[in-house]
């Protein structure tokens, strides 16, 4: 398959319509970029939270010939030194077929124009694995640069059933 003009890839907000494709993306991701295997149900009240719920972020979805080829989360950074929002781009996947064709290029271009249009956001972050040399690359491509700051986490399981904090 050869790249895909931009403007045949329709790029737009994602409504409740989409919640089983991007179920679909979110557990396809997690296995090929970790290797892990996420619990379908946990995931898709997740999705479903966040399509739902306006204060929590927004999923965009891209089609190509009326088949929806990728989609990634923004979800919210509030920064006070700016007195604005940074735009976290997160769960990232286009399908494997779909991908160095310019879906994830047009997605971008999406996020930018709105974080454009909606005002208060001073810019778009997101984290890579450090070993993701294409996904670096094309984020490169579009302007990204590598930030100053690492990345350190602390996870709390919160299953019911498993009895630890």
């Amino acid at each position: 398959m050869t790249a895909i003009p931009e403007n045949n890839v329709q790029v737009r907000l994602a409504g409740p319509e989409h919640v089983n494709i991007l179920v679909d993306f979110n557990l396809a991701m997690a296995l090929e970029t970790e290797k892990l295997g996420l619990d379908d149900s946990l995931v898709r009240a997740g999705v479903d939270a966040v399509l739902t719920g306006k204060d929590l972020g927004f999923y965009v979805v891209a089609e190509y010939t009326g088949r929806t080829v990728g989609g990634l989360l923004i979800t919210y950074e509030w920064s006070d030194w700016r007195n604005a929002y940074f735009w976290w781009i997160q769960s990232v996947y286009v399908s494997p077929i779909y991908r160095k064709l310019g879906v994830y290029r047009a997605m971008h271009r999406y996020v930018t124009l709105e974080a454009r249009r909606r005002g208060g956001v001073c810019g778009l972050r997101l984290y890579v694995d450090k070993d993701n040399q294409v996904a670096q690359q094309v984020y490169a491509s579009m302007r990204m640069h590598q930030a100053r700051y690492d990345m350190f986490e602390l996870e709390f399981d919160l299953r019911p059933e498993s009895g630890r904090e």
